[in-house]
């Protein structure tokens, strides 16, 4: 049988609004926590202690700021995944890479001025990779904001297309949750709430990993979109 992935992203400590459902590999795309204390990251281990998926793998995102401010410390609280920070793992054949960096935005954590300072980020991802998982998108895919505006990196959508993985998930971009399949890639904004402290929006999603058929989502107020 394929392997069942399950994915998930900005959960922000809301664990209470949104089921996550059954599978084989569980990935979070980051902004596990709220304000990014030590404390919400021993929350967020204990909240996957209890999920049963075999594998269960984590990034960091902007507001994870443990992960960037004491890294050791925050690492080692994470007892129930396997944390991924511009590394790689193999699961069940199907290798993952992980990278919490995005474009420079008031100082969040991750945060890396977009140009020469990011492309060097995305030069670590590898050229063999099935799941990429970063916590922001790609320029123009799952990243339009309420005003319209495209805030992904295009330096990311440019490795994107030269690794050519089957799946990008990310988060980041709240009101653009959703499935996006374009360039033979499966692009998921997984972010499971509207807003840090709202209700639950288009995720989780669980996916058929060998078919790329959507087998379960959550909820139904996002979008899924296709070439």
């Amino acid at each position: 049988m394929p392997p069942t992935i399950v994915m998930i992203s900005d959960t922000h400590g809301f664990y209470d609004r949104f089921k996550v459902p059954k599978g084989d590999i569980l990935i979070h795309a980051g902004d596990m926590t709220k304000r990014g204390k030590l404390e919400e990251v021993e929350r967020f281990n204990e909240f996957l202690r209890f999920l049963p998926h075999p594998h269960k793998i984590v990034i960091a995102g902007n507001h994870d700021f443990a992960f960037e401010e004491t890294p050791e410390t925050a690492r080692r609280l994470l007892t129930n995944c396997t944390y991924l920070q511009d590394s790689s793992v193999e699961v069940e054949g199907i290798t993952i890479y992980g990278s919490p960096w995005q474009p420079w935005f008031h100082d969040w954590a991750f945060n890396v001025q977009r140009g020469i300072d990011l492309q060097r980020k995305w030069a670590l991802i590898p050229d063999q990779v099935d799941i990429l998982v970063t916590h922001g998108p790609p320029r123009g895919i799952g990243d339009k904001v309420y005003d319209g505006r495209n805030e992904g990196c295009d330096d990311l959508l440019a490795r994107v297309l030269q690794v050519k993985p089957k799946y990008h998930l990310f988060g980041h971009i709240h009101e653009a949750a959703g499935v996006y399949r374009q360039h033979g890639i499966t692009f998921v904004n997984a972010a499971c709430l509207k807003m840090t402290d709202e209700q639950t929006t288009v995720g989780p999603f669980v996916f058929d990993y060998a078919t790329g058929e959507l087998l379960k989502q959550e909820a139904e107020t996002g979008e899924t979109r296709h070439e």
